[in-house]
Formats: C-alpha cells, structure tokens, sequence
C-alpha cells in the first residue's frame, strides 16, 4: 500500500531545502523528490555564492531580508557552519535615494557616501557618483547553504552528502522525475518515473519547472532565462572589493567569493529566455564580452578578462516578486527572479506554514506581494 506522507517537496533547491528543514522542526513526515542532484548544473541553487543585502526600494523587503539573516544564523548555529559572511555592501545608480529612503523606513543601519567618500574609502570600485554604504550585507555561501539546510532537514550528512531517512521519517530521493500533479480535494498524488507519491499536500518548488506540472490546471506566470556570470581575478596583491549593485538599468552587481581571491560578477536580468529543462551550460560570448566591459568600467583591481565562467537559471515573474502561494493541497514556491537566494530559510517557513496551517505566518509587510495572481 503506497505511503500518505503529511508533505511532498518537489525540488531539492534552495527553497526546497529549506521548506524541509521547516517540515522537520515541525515533526512533519515528509518526502522530497528531486529529478537530478543537489546543486546539479541546470538548478537555479548551484555555485558558490550569492549576495546577502538589505538595500531594496521597498521597505518590506528590507525588513523580509533581516528576518531572513536571523534565521541564517540559527542555522549556522544549528549545523556549526559559517554561511552568511560579512562583508561591505556599496549601492549606487539612478534609484540610490529610492534604496536609501526604505532602508531608512525600515530602521535599517546604512551610511550615506559622496563621490568622493566613496572613491576614498573603497578604491577597489568605480561607483562613478554617491553610494549608500550598507553595514548588515554578506556573502552567503551557496553550497554551503545547500548542504547545511539538507543536514538540518535530516536529509544529509554534511560529511558525507548522500541520501538517507531522516529522523522523523524524512526522506530524499533524487533522478526522480515529477510528471503530473493531481489533487482531488483530500491528497495529493505526484506520478514520479520512480511511481506515485501521495501525500496530504505537497509543496512545489521545481524552478522553472513549476509552471509547467500545473500547465493545464493553473497558470504560473513564470519565465526562464539563463544569465551569465563570471568570476575574475586580481590584477596585483589581492585588495577585495565589497559588494556592489548599480540599481537602475543596466543593473551589474558583483561580490567577493568566500575562500578565494576570486570576484563573481554579473548583469541582472540580461540573459536569453531558455527553456526550463535546457542542460547547455556554455558561456554565452557576447554576454561574457560585456561582463569583461563592466569589470573594467567598476573593478580597476581585477583583470578584465574572465578567468571562468557560469550560467546561472533564473526563474522569473513579471514583476520580480517571488510566488508564495497555497491552491487547494498544492503549496507553490518558485519565480525568485534572481533575488530570492537571501530569503531561503524565512520562505522555507512560509511554505511549511501554507501545507500545514494552510496560511502564512502573521507578520510580513510583503506576504500578500508573493501570492499568486
């Protein structure tokens, strides 16, 4: 007789994982389905890094991303893992004071800095203007992140990545495909390659993948792409520069890469539209030769040209708000847009509360901005 688990979790991401790690404080008897690995080269959750800031245009998610930080320090005090490093972050660009104004009304800590502040206390960049100096950003580091939600989930063993029961019954199966979604008011059945999957709801957080097991029955407004990035590598004695997003159009970011004297750089939101099961992860060249233009414009310690290179799937909304949403038995988490690494462990929790409470938690100035149409 096929098993009734309390959740199904499809996709073993960063949301994923971190839905789990929520499912198993809560005692929930859970299953995850992945169709590949963790951190695979198509996820949209693999690499080493990603940015940790709180400079937004709106204050509500100013305040998503320092709830967020709290909780990426429980979990490294959970797992003994340094995740979330700091390090300076430099915003500049056209909607600098639309940034500066929500971190204010947010009671975020941020410091104001001329051209000339700026040129002077952090060589390592070309803002060309004023910048706001934010003193709370970091790097999170990606895998690390990865396998620490997995190790808190009881998914994984950090020494020793592979698949086991957890202690409340969780469990991790990968090269599992999800082909179809049906619910039928009580449960939900996922048809898998490996068989079918029930559970009493079930949380998808496929990426780009989502949208298309609901085509028929639900419209995912999602788009991939798949952006570009590369990494650089001093010019002389390394100098690490801090973070940096120019907000505004075109808007490059970049930020040191933990143990490395590597710098990561790319251009929000440049990438082709790609289709969410394409596996060619080959550079890109016009999109490489453009990144080697930003590093000279914005990075004089680093040379330009790239020393490698990564594709990165983002997983898009037309308005670049994540989709946090509960229909029917199906809890749908996808369309972080770039941006949505930060709040994995707080939109983890949101997506354990939509299946087992069947609403998010109170609080969140920017809930009702992630429901689904």
């Amino acid at each position: 007789m096929t098993p009734v688990h309390d959740v199904a979790i499809v996709g073993a991401g960063l949301l994923g994982l971190a839905a789990a790690r929520s499912a198993a404080a809560r005692g929930l008897d859970f299953v995850v389905l992945e169709q590949a690995a963790i951190g695979h080269s198509g996820s949209g959750s693999k690499g080493s890094c990603r940015i940790f800031r709180l400079g937004y245009p709106e204050p509500g998610y100013v305040q998503a991303a320092r709830q967020a930080a709290g909780l990426w320090h429980e979990l490294e005090e959970q797992t003994s893992r340094p995740i979330l490093l700091p390090a300076p972050h430099l915003t500049f660009g056209p909607e600098l004071s639309a940034v500066h104004e929500a971190m204010t009304q947010a009671g975020a800590p941020c410091e104001a800095l001329s051209a000339g502040e700026a040129a002077e206390r952090f060589p390592q960049i070309r803002t060309g203007g004023p910048a706001l100096l934010e003193t709370e950003s970091g790097v999170l580091a990606a895998d690390v992140a990865l396998a620490a939600l997995g190790a808190a989930a009881g998914l994984l063993d950090p020494a020793d990545p592979a698949s086991r029961a957890g202690p409340q019954g969780a469990l991790l199966r990968t090269g599992v495909r999800v082909t179809g979604v049906a619910d039928d008011g009580r449960q939900v059945t996922l048809q898998t390659t490996a068989g079918a999957v029930i559970a009493r709801t079930a949380i998808l957080t496929a990426g780009p993948g989502t949208a298309g097991l609901l085509a028929g029955n639900l419209a995912v407004p999602t788009t991939p792409t798949l952006e570009q990035v590369v990494y650089l590598e001093p010019a002389g004695e390394p100098d690490p520069a801090p973070i940096f997003i120019r907000h505004g159009e075109p808007s490059p970011y970049g930020l040191p890469v933990p143990g490395s004297d590597r710098y990561k750089i790319g251009l929000h939101h440049s990438g082709p539209v790609a289709d969410a099961n394409a596996d060619d992860q080959s550079p890109d060249p016009a999109l490489v030769a453009q990144l080697a233009e930003i590093a000279a414009q914005y990075l004089p310690g680093y040379r330009a040209e790239p020393a490698a290179t990564e594709r990165c799937v983002y997983d898009n909304t037309p308005t670049e708000d994540p989709i946090i949403d509960r229909i029917g038995n199906v809890i749908i988490g996808c369309g972080t847009s770039g941006h949505g690494f930060k709040f994995g462990p707080l939109f983890g929790e949101w997506l354990t509360a939509l299946a087992a409470d069947g609403d998010l938690p109170a609080g969140g100035a920017i809930r009702e901005r992630l429901r689904l149409g």
